[in-house]
């Protein structure tokens, strides 16, 4: 499911599941443990996040969620809730070269790394969760919070959308857009430079940067995460999921 290339001090870490690297329960698990790894490895510096193929990732795997029904979704949300939260605390520079789409936990995943460079071209990012009529993990939130400007949040949240690399960029969901050839190498790139400071310092900072939506998170998490899970499980929120299902992916 990942591969890695080591370029000098920089980690590439490439997501290979299926054809759009889409979040089920092993998926999930397997990103939260080679972040884990990566955490504690000596030779890894920094980690360039990014999809093999023409996709980032396509967000959850809406299909074998509903195949799984009410006992998959009660394992799947705490772990895709745990992965977020590792990509967003991760101490050391995690960078994303979003190189075609990223959509829903796609697009969280990408906005939970410290600069996210985008190939240009047909790929589009995007959180269409409301949209699928499906409410929002606490962690997802606050990683959506620190990157899209204030004054853009809301009609990206409740207006489900999906952008253009163009687009992306002026909502906040990437930093840059780069000819799709060199998307991975720009990452590399810009992931060196934070690589060569020192570690403590560049920890401290993203601590502080974060920290705040970190505690937030926490917070939600014991005080509405039940109350997400149940939404989830609701009748009206799955005939939803099922009708968006019906409608797009069986075609």
């Amino acid at each position: 499911m990942f591969t890695t290339e080591q370029r000098d001090k920089v980690t590439v870490l490439r997501m290979r599941h299926g054809k759009v690297n889409a979040f089920d329960t092993d998926f999930t698990r397997g990103l939260s443990a080679e972040l884990a790894r990566l955490q504690q490895s000596d030779e890894t510096a920094a980690v360039v996040l990014t999809g093999a193929g023409s996709v980032f990732s396509a967000g959850v795997d809406l299909r074998v969620l509903m195949e799984g029904g009410r006992d998959y979704i009660r394992t799947f949300l705490p772990l895709l809730g745990d992965a977020f939260f590792r990509a967003y605390t991760f101490p050391k520079p995690l960078i994303a070269a979003v190189n075609g789409h990223a959509i829903a936990g796609g697009c969280i995943l990408a906005c939970a790394c410290d600069y996210r460079v985008m190939a240009d071209g047909g790929g589009r990012v995007g959180t269409p969760e409301l949209s699928v009529g499906v409410p929002f993990p606490a962690m997802a939130l606050e990683i959506l919070r620190l990157a899209v400007p204030a004054h853009r949040l809301q009609a990206v949240v409740y207006g489900g959308l999906t952008c253009t690399p163009a687009e992306a960029l002026a909502n906040g969901f990437v930093d840059e857009v780069t000819p799709a050839e060199g998307c991975v190498d720009r990452a590399v790139e810009f992931a060196a430079r934070l690589a060569a400071l020192p570690p403590v310092s560049f920890t401290l900072t993203k601590r502080l940067i974060r920290g705040p939506g970190r505690d937030r998170a926490v917070a939600g998490l014991r005080s509405i995460e039940e109350e997400v899970l149940e939404a989830w499980l609701s009748p009206r929120v799955l005939a939803a999921v099922q009708a968006y299902v019906d409608r797009t992916l069986r075609k």
